[in-house]
């Protein structure tokens, strides 16, 4: 194998690494001054209200960001969470995600 076949590898292995972990996508600093709507249901730092199901600390980055775009195409039915979702960004998300990631 030839050193240029074997480098475009290595940095599209690397790329398909940092992409699908959400390495550096989102500002946790960010998420967390926007996640002031989120706490009466998901509590303070996410960490669950009163409702099940609602402790979002901890959560992956990958995972809050596909709940979040099934609530904003209505695959998960949840109207409270389709009125958040909707008005997010994709940089909020990031945030977001990134913020109850570190969590």
């Amino acid at each position: 194998m030839s050193r240029k076949i074997a480098r475009s590898m290595f940095v599209s292995v690397a790329l398909l690494i940092l992409c699908s972990t959400g390495y550096a996508a989102g500002d946790a600093n960010a998420g967390k001054e926007k996640a002031n709507a989120c706490t009466s249901c998901h509590g303070a730092d996410g960490q669950g209200g009163s409702e099940p199901n609602t402790k979002i600390a901890g959560m992956s980055v990958g995972n809050f960001k596909k709940a979040m775009q099934a609530y904003k195409s209505g695959e998960k039915n949840n109207a409270m969470m389709q009125m958040f979702a909707k008005k997010l960004s994709d940089q909020d998300v990031d945030d977001l995600a990134a913020y109850y990631a570190s969590k």
